[in-house]
């Protein structure tokens, strides 16, 4: 059992209203030993939920690809390319490129050209149990042509002080947190919640500095490349997320890349990488702290 779910199971402890129980028609995970509630509104059917691509084991990690923007939303637009078809080219090269190694499984939040709201996006995630979620864009700089290369935003600490209040509020809904389910006691539930996130936040970090060492062989970064907002698609608390802006649609070297397939074989090479080298990373760590 790892530390968070140490620190869970002493909370829980000490709030029997927090006990892990069944909510009706939800699904249910077990992460480090606590059973974990989702349950899913009536409209959530799973046959809404996207295809998975990849390994047949259902216990190996899934990760989710989110391709930014798309129907009504076409993203950032120039010189008559559009953010939306670019993204959504790059997602499923990463998809591709994971399912072909079969070390993982791998699914697509939008797979042709469709509006998905931001909180649905990663909602999707949470209802499918994602380990790893990936919003995949693409930048515009029309006032600095100069700008190139990838960036990686994972969410802020103070997006998350703030969200995790917002999730507390709304105790009353069933579901559970990063392994725990919320119950009656609001103070208790911040807890949860803070715990749950900030680990995925440290999570999302380190996958950032992980994808930048693995990925920068295969394809251009900013010189600051990793980067802190309050940004909505990367906002469920218990799963490890990042917003990964390709290149800039402004600069012509950037924008010829991210279109060409080489381009977005190569990102998707790099980010397998990466994903591989995160799992693999994990379970070593989840092995020591079991013995």
């Amino acid at each position: 059992m790892g530390l968070f779910a140490i620190i869970l199971s002493a909370l829980l402890s000490l709030a029997p209203g927090l006990a892990p129980g069944p909510a009706a028609g939800g699904a249910r995970l077990e992460t480090g030993g606590v059973t974990v509630a989702l349950a899913e509104p009536a409209s959530d059917r799973d046959e809404d939920l996207p295809a998975i691509a990849g390994s047949s084991d259902p216990n190996r990690p899934l990760v989710v690809i989110d391709p930014g923007h798309g129907g009504r939303d076409p993203g950032a637009v120039h010189d008559g390319r559009r953010e939306e078809a670019v993204t959504l080219a790059i997602a499923r090269a990463i998809r591709d490129a994971l399912a072909a190694s079969g070390r993982v499984r791998v699914a697509l939040t939008r797979d042709d050209d469709r509006y998905i709201e931001l909180v649905d996006r990663y909602g999707i995630a949470r209802r499918m149990g994602a380990d790893l979620f990936i919003s995949v864009h693409a930048d515009a700089a029309p006032n600095n042509d100069d700008a190139h290369g990838a960036t990686i935003y994972t969410l802020s600490e103070v997006a998350s002080d703030r969200e995790a209040a917002l999730l507390a509020a709304r105790e009353n809904e069933p579901g559970g947190i990063g392994g725990a389910e919320l119950g009656a006691d609001a103070g208790v539930n911040r807890i949860l919640i803070d715990l749950a996130q900030r680990e995925s936040m440290n999570m999302s970090a380190d996958f950032a500095r992980l994808l930048r060492r693995e990925a920068a062989e295969f394809f251009p970064f900013r010189p600051d490349y990793h980067r802190f907002a309050s940004l909505i698609v990367l906002k469920a608390p218990d799963i490890p997320s990042i917003l990964f802006e390709s290149g800039y649609l402004t600069n012509a070297r950037d924008s010829a890349y991210i279109h060409s397939q080489e381009g977005q074989q190569q990102i998707a090479t790099g980010m397998r990488r990466a994903i591989e080298a995160h799992f693999a990373r994990r379970i070593v760590g989840e092995r020591l702290a079991a013995r």
